[in-house]
């Protein structure tokens, strides 16, 4: 896959523990599991994140250093925004970048405010912003939730979300 041909990027909250159970580890990582999941819920015939790749969607973090605590701190969160901007920099065909969580939408918030001088996402609970078309230059930023852990497992409505977003994402390219 060639990186003009990434057309989606998905930006999750933070890398796993361990590197092969992030969304390019091992087949069955947990992050690879997750995700692959929410896209055959959306009707999307994929069986790995190789398959995602091949489609145009790229998978990242926000932070790139596991969790240390429950929350991750604002600081890190914007030291680590300048390597996601730096990642995001290399896609220059991206129609829609998703951002899986609050701390995805803190990190492209540091990026938008860097190089345009305000937030794209305005703060506020997802599941409204969730109805608002918002965008960076050209490209449809879209917040959701967080694609991956037990939390998907367990907050059905959320994962319900996600799918929707995935296939609005999805939509939006045609």
């Amino acid at each position: 896959m060639e990186k003009n041909e990434i057309k989606i990027v998905m930006v999750n909250e933070v890398v796993p523990a361990r590197a092969v159970d992030d969304f390019y580890g091992e087949a069955d990582s947990e992050y690879a599991t997750s995700i692959i999941g929410l896209f055959q819920r959306a009707g999307v015939s994929v069986s790995s994140t190789q398959d995602l790749l091949e489609m145009g969607i790229y998978l990242t973090n926000a932070v790139k250093t596991p969790k240390t605590g429950y929350e991750i701190p604002k600081e890190i969160i914007k030291d680590h925004s300048f390597m996601l901007e730096d990642e995001l920099k290399a896609f220059n065909q991206v129609k829609v970048i998703m951002l899986m969580g609050d701390v995805a939408k803190k990190s492209f918030n540091f990026i938008a405010k860097r190089t345009s001088g305000k937030n794209v996402i305005p703060s506020g609970a997802t599941y409204k912003l969730r109805a608002t078309s918002f965008f960076y230059g050209e490209v449809k930023v879209m917040p959701s939730y967080i694609m991956t852990g037990k939390n998907i497992l367990i907050e059905k409505s959320k994962a319900d979300m996600i799918v929707s977003d995935i296939t609005s994402a999805l939509d939006y390219l045609k």
